[in-house]
């Protein structure tokens, strides 16, 4: 990656200066590049010689200036300046630029790959939902961030393994089983009353009926709470079966479906509470047991055991981290929560360092609300059930790959407006269609050409000089700093901002070079940039989990 080797070349420079006496043994700053806005300042610039005048008191040009005449030239860079009032700018080699449009088709679907994770293990938990009902709009922008998110850390060299937490034990699954068992008797002519805590949703009387479909009148002869177990292992089962087929049609997948329901029968919540009571973080009082959060900053303390013995959800939760970590060694744990998980993190973190495990090594991204509108109209009730809107109601209108790129173009922390009717439209508005245009379009070109017989495979690259072609080439190197990014800050919008940039390039370039012409040396050169675009392009959509179609 350019990014990493200009990088290297200013650390290099200035050790270098530091050793001759130019500048003083002191820590130096962290070397950061960035892309000037004016291309007149080259391809990368670096503000490393203002951050050192501030330790050292020297004018930040003469640094600039000083470390300039360490850097050792390479084939890479065309071009090094020294510009007010400290920066050090970088400009690219043209023919380097070119050759690396025959790198990028050697490296073919593994391009734009990093080796920044060196394989450790990472775990993305996300969705999560608990099995009590469907998947809601809400939920779909959780799943959607973290598979794309797992895709981008697996390419950056990751050893990622993603994971649904299956809440099948506690005090939401016992009001779910209720309330199934109050439908089913009430679908069945009986006299029952829902309970106060229960799922009043249609969906819970439509599951009722697919049961009676199945198991007719038999659960009303069994003592109701034998009734009560078996028909809500049942209902846990179908509403599973839902949430992984509403998934799968998003393209989310999942390497493990952990079940609360374990950590109890395989011991880990009795183990770790143990242990937390052995290191004094225990504390019995007003009829239940705490967690003694205040021990490690917290403001307060939090239940763990209800009055009624019952663990809350903090409690489970602990045990589940003690498993991610300390049973599995993942070396980092990423869970996507959503909005109302935001006073949870801290607690997590106080008990995970508690339990002896450094918290950085616990990230948690909060996924805020979603709102759906048709326009400027705010739609709030699905019109099949005249309830909540579905992930599934959703999907079907618009489309997985719609969904994929609007859930992912916003930051996870910032709520969103999910507009359907763009989301539809066949147009340059709406983002999802301008950038697939851009893929398909680039198919159509290969097909024309293979229908004329071209085979651009001994194509000479070095005949792309015009401003439209370099300027496509340097767009496309941009990927493997994306995913470094994205690797970084745990934030996969920056790929479908890349995206539609990408596209816009290739569009800009469509209109100024025609490809297939009469002049057969050139006609191959941009073939060889062509299909490199779309192996690029490609690329970032299958990160996002979007297809590359072909035709549109």
């Amino acid at each position: 990656m350019i990014r990493r080797r200009i990088i290297e070349l200013l650390t290099r420079a200035a050790n270098e200066a530091q050793k001759s006496g130019k500048l003083p043994s002191v820590a130096l700053p962290e070397i950061t590049i960035e892309h000037p806005q004016n291309p007149e300042h080259g391809d990368y610039a670096s503000s490393f010689p203002l951050k050192l005048a501030r330790t050292i008191g020297v004018n930040p040009l003469t640094i600039a200036r000083d470390m300039a005449g360490f850097i050792t030239p390479t084939p890479e860079i065309e071009s090094i300046t020294v510009a007010p009032p400290g920066f050090i700018n970088f400009t690219l080699n043209n023919d380097w630029l070119t050759g690396q449009v025959d790198a990028i088709l050697t490296a073919g679907e593994s391009y734009g790959n990093i080796d920044l994770g060196k394989g450790s293990r990472v775990q993305v938990e996300f969705v999560s939902v608990n099995p009590t009902g469907p998947l809601h709009v809400g939920h779909g922008r959780g799943a959607i961030l973290g598979s794309t998110l797992a895709n981008v850390l697996a390419a950056a060299g990751y050893d990622v393994e993603k994971e649904y937490y299956v809440n099948d034990a506690g005090s939401q699954m016992a009001a779910f089983y209720r309330s199934l068992y109050a439908r089913y008797q009430q679908c069945l002519g009986a006299d029952a009353e829902m309970p106060a805590d229960g799922y009043l949703g249609q969906y819970m009387v439509d599951l009722a009926k697919e049961i009676i479909a199945e198991q007719k009148e038999r659960f009303l002869s069994l003592p109701p709470e034998e009734a009560i177990a078996k028909l809500g292992k049942l209902g846990l089962d179908r509403i599973m079966a839902q949430i992984r087929g509403d998934l799968e049609l998003l393209r989310v997948s999942f390497d493990v479906w952990f079940s609360e329901q374990s950590l109890y029968d395989n011991g880990q919540y009795k183990k770790v509470m143990s242990l937390l009571q052995k290191g004094g973080y225990i504390a019995e009082k007003a009829n239940a047991t705490w967690f003694v959060s205040t021990a490690l900053g917290e403001d307060k303390d939090n239940v763990v055991v209800r009055s009624d013995g019952s663990p809350t959800y903090f409690a489970t939760d602990i045990a589940y981290h003690y498993n991610k970590f300390i049973e599995r060694g993942f070396d980092k744990v990423i869970n996507i929560w959503g909005a109302d998980h935001q006073g949870h993190i801290s607690r997590m973190k106080a008990v995970v360092a508690a339990l002896g495990i450094a918290p950085e090594r616990l990230k948690v991204i909060i996924s805020q609300m979603v709102t759906l509108r048709r326009g400027k109209e705010l739609v709030k009730i699905s019109k099949r059930s005249g309830d909540i809107i579905t992930l599934r109601e959703v999907i079907d209108e618009v489309g997985a790959d719609a969904c994929r790129f609007f859930f992912v173009s916003r930051t996870a922390d910032s709520q969103m407006d999910f507009d359907l009717e763009l989301a539809k439209k066949q147009s340059a508005d709406n983002p999802v269609y301008y950038v697939q245009y851009a893929h398909a379009r680039i198919a159509s070109i290969l097909r024309l050409a293979e229908e004329k017989g071209i085979d651009c495979a001994d194509g000479d690259v070095s005949l792309l000089t015009t401003e439209p072609e370099l300027t496509l080439i340097r767009k496309m190197l941009l990927l493997p700093e994306i995913l470094e990014v994205v690797a970084f800050t745990l934030e996969p919008h920056h790929l479908a901002y890349y995206a539609q940039d990408l596209a816009t390039v290739f569009h800009s370039f469509y209109m100024q070079c025609r490809v297939v012409t009469e002049d057969e040396k050139m006609t191959k050169a941009r073939l060889k940039l062509v299909e490199a675009a779309k192996t690029v392009l490609a690329r970032t959509l299958n990160l996002m989990g979007m297809n590359a179609p072909d035709r549109m």
